[in-house]
């Protein structure tokens, strides 16, 4: 499936396990820090925090997001401020990250919106493209693999 939408990239992924074992997942902070990044995530909104990951010089990425809780429905929608920390990099990163959760069968469906990504800037696309091939596969995947060893409540 391609998405003509250069400012935004969207996954949507079954998930074999339920709706309230996912949410766990994106609000417990060390579930958080074995499938993404490790954070001071509180679940409340206004709540700003810093998580830590790699840096990736191509897409002008330091490796220190700045985020903020924007809103969520308790286990049904989660949205998440992205900024990088090095404001005066290159790539410029100021993006919202929309988790949302729909029960399906004995699973949950995902949908991720990850938008904000500027259509005419090149470093942009490029963490637009890579960041797109993270969360559909090496994300989704870690996801995946924190829930199958988390208790079911």
């Amino acid at each position: 499936m391609t998405d003509d939408d250069l400012t935004v990239v969207r996954v949507d992924q079954f998930l074999a396990h339920p709706p309230a074992k996912v949410w766990r997942a994106l609000t417990e902070p060390d579930l958080i820090a074995r499938w993404l990044m490790p954070g001071d995530f509180r679940l409340q909104v206004g709540h700003r925090y810093t998580m830590q990951a790699r840096a990736v010089p191509a897409t002008g990425f330091s490796g220190t997001v700045q985020a903020e809780v924007l809103a969520f429905e308790p286990g049904s929608m989660l949205r998440i401020g992205w900024r990088d920390a090095d404001r005066s990099g290159p790539g410029g990163a100021d993006w919202t990250i929309t988790w949302t959760l729909r029960p399906e069968g004995r699973g949950t469906r995902l949908f991720l919106v990850h938008e904000g990504f500027d259509p005419d800037d090149p470093i942009q696309q490029r963490a637009r493209t890579v960041m797109g091939g993270g969360w559909r596969s090496m994300v989704v995947h870690r996801l995946d693999e924190v829930l199958r060893h988390l208790s079911p409540s």
